[in-house]
Formats: structure tokens, C-alpha cells, sequence
């Protein structure tokens, strides 16, 4: 979900051709709870394989990744999830409310034979379990696509790379990354084009994106000690926030009393009671210091193997993106072996 800044924000239009050749550190929670969104059958449910096992985000996976490697030949490394923070289980629980609701609206849809409400609905259900998770890091790990597990939360590990140099950017729909420090938020590496907004019941178009922590920051005349605690007002995954108080009002405060603990006290108690225990999820995160992010080499028999032996994907389509990928492999070889020639 994620804490909501839009409207404060300066955002940067791109394309994929300025990206070209780009290292990324991918949200995965993200990507896998997209997929699960929005490839599905027109009734509205999940495709599956004939034992009933979800494939939707193995669809995307294969097909966007593949793309995003091939065509425009970014370096993608996918962070997952690990331990949640015990501060974020009431917005888990609050998720899970809501994907319960969403479930049973959507049945009531179906039966009204109500189909455009029923879409609206089911895009809200997708639920990232232990089998999809599974299933993605064997499917990435088959691709020669790096991955790895944070310690706590995906889009914290995701922002230490990108701070430390290791990627270019960081490669996620949330705001929360700039919290934890990425120098560059990437929005929208997408090639659908296309997002569907249930609450309105209708698509919009995307086009990627850049959101730059420093150029905000300079613009918003605070530090990123003051962003922290503007979120913590408008509220995030770690606390609710206070009631009536928005992305520009909340930027309004800030640079009027500098910091949370000079607040009025009708709006400082509405925040955490330890406010530096907030804080620190975002401003000192529980990280991993050492990753591999070297690309492996893609095995074609085992992608094979994994989706058309196991999961029953049609033959001709998966070879056709297995060999892609092997001869994108050959071309990043050539241009190494020239380098080094």
C-alpha cells in the first residue's frame, strides 16, 4: 500500500529506451501482487493449471521479465519479503480485511450476472502465498535472473542497494523507498501499458517514471529526517497516522516546527508514542550488507521442464521466450568477450 505523497511529489516521465542497459532492485511483492491483479480469465478468476495450481504470476513473470532483459536489456534483481516487522501487522490484518470483503463482493457480482462490478472486485483478492513466492524464485532462478530475500521488508533492502551504488534504481510503485533512502524511484516498469483503478472501475495508461530523493527534497525545502516524519503524519504500513492530515498539510507542519516532537499536542498525539522506533524502520533498516548480484545463465530445459512439463504452458510460446533469452545471454557474452579482447 504504501504511504500516499502524490501530490506533493515532482515525477519524471521516461521510457524504456532512456532506461536501456539500467540495473534495477525490483519490489517482488509488487510485481507478483500485479500479476495476480490483473492476468486473469474474463470471468475474472486466476488461471491455474489442471491440478488447480495459480499461474498468473508465472505468466507475467516469464513474459514481462523476459522482455525487460531482451528488449531493453535491463538487469533486473527481484528482492522479496522477508520477516514482516512486528509494527506492520495491522495493516497485514487490515489487507486481509480487505481482500475478504473484495472476495465475497465479487461472488455477489457474479451472481447479479453484474460482470463490470465483479472485475472491479476479484482484481483485489490476489493473494502472494508461500506456493507463488515458490514458484517465482524457481522460475527467476531457471531464467539466470538474481533474486534474494531482505531480512524484513523487500522495498527497505531493495533501497540500500540502490543508496550503496549497487543498482541504478530502485524498481517499485510505493513512495516508501524514497523513506528508506533510494536515490531513484522507478515507477511503472511495465509493458501492459494499462493500470486498473477498482474503486473507479476503469483503466488509466502508464508511462514510467522517475522520482528522484534528492531533487524532492531540495524542492520540498526538508530533509529526509522531515519526509519521515511527514509520512508518519500522513500515515504508513507502520502507523495509522493522524486523522485530517494529508500529504500538504502535513508538508505545511514540517516546515513550520521542523520535526514531530514539536508539534501541537492535538496533532502530536495522534503519531506512535516512540516515534523513533518508527523512525528507525526507515531511516536505519534491518538490511542485508552482503548479496551476490551476479546474473546466472538461463536453463532452458528446466524452464521447459518447470511450466509446460509440470504446469502445462503451450510448448511453442515458452521456447520461443527460452530462446530469446539464450541469445541475449550469447549477446551479453560477445560484448564481454570484445571488452575484454
Amino acid at each position: 500500500m504504501g504511504v500516499l505523497l502524490t501530490p506533493i511529489l515532482k515525477r519524471e516521465q521516461t521510457s524504456f529506451k532512456a532506461l536501456y542497459g539500467k540495473s534495477f532492485a525490483v519490489d517482488a511483492s509488487i510485481e507478483l501482487h500485479q500479476f495476480l491483479a490483473l492476468i486473469r480469465k474474463p470471468d475474472g478468476s486466476l488461471f491455474t493449471d489442471p491440478r488447480g495450481r495459480v499461474t498468473s504470476h508465472l505468466i507475467g513473470l516469464l513474459t514481462r521479465t523476459s522482455r525487460l532483459v531482451t528488449d531493453y536489456k535491463l538487469h533486473p534483481i527481484f528482492v522479496f519479503d522477508g520477516r514482516p516487522n512486528p509494527l506492520k501487522k495491522a495493516t497485514i490484518e487490515a489487507r486481509r480485511k480487505v481482500q475478504q470483503k473484495a472476495q465475497t463482493e465479487y461472488a455477489q457480482a457474479i451472481a447479479a450476472k453484474d460482470y463490470s462490478r465483479a472485475w472491479s472486485k476479484v482484481v483485489m483478492t490476489g493473494r502472494v502465498t508461500g506456493d507463488v513466492l515458490a514458484d517465482a524464485k524457481r522460475l527467476l532462478s531457471l531464467m539466470g535472473i538474481p533474486w534474494l530475500e531482505a531480512l524484513e521488508d523487500g522495498e527497505a533492502q531493495a533501497s540500500f542497494m540502490a543508496a550503496k551504488g549497487d543498482v541504478w534504481a530502485v524498481g517499485s510503485k510505493d513512495y516508501d523507498c524514497l523513506l528508506f533512502g533510494a536515490p531513484i524511484l522507478a515507477r511503472y516498469l511495465t509493458l501492459t501499458g494499462r493500470e486498473y483503478l477498482p474503486s473507479k472501475k476503469t483503466s488509466r495508461p502508464l508511462i514510467p517514471e522517475l522520482v528522484k530523493l534528492a531533487d524532492n527534497l531540495e524542492a520540498l525545502g526538508i530533509s529526509r529526517e522531515q519526509l519521515v516524519d511527514l509520512a508518519l503524519l500522513v500515515g504508513t504500513d507502520f502507523n495509522e497516522g493522524v486523522m485530517g492530515i494529508g500529504p500538504k498539510k502535513g508538508l505545511a507542519l514540517v516546515r513550520k516546527y521542523g520535526a514531530a516532537e514539536k508539534f501541537p499536542e492535538e496533532i502530536r498525539g495522534g503519531l506512535p508514542s516512540d516515534l523513533d522506533r518508527v523512525r528507525s524502520i526507515f531511516l536505519h533498516p534491518r538490511v542485508l550488507e552482503n548479496y551476490s548480484l551476479k546474473r546466472g545463465r538461463p536453463d532452458p530445459d528446466g524452464v521447459i521442464e518447470f511450466l509446460c512439463e509440470e504446469r502445462a504452458f503451450a510448448r511453442d510460446r515458452i521456447q520461443k521466450v527460452v530462446d530469446r533469452l539464450v541469445e541475449s545471454q550469447a549477446e551479453s557474452d560477445s560484448q564481454l568477450g570484445k571488452w575484454l579482447a
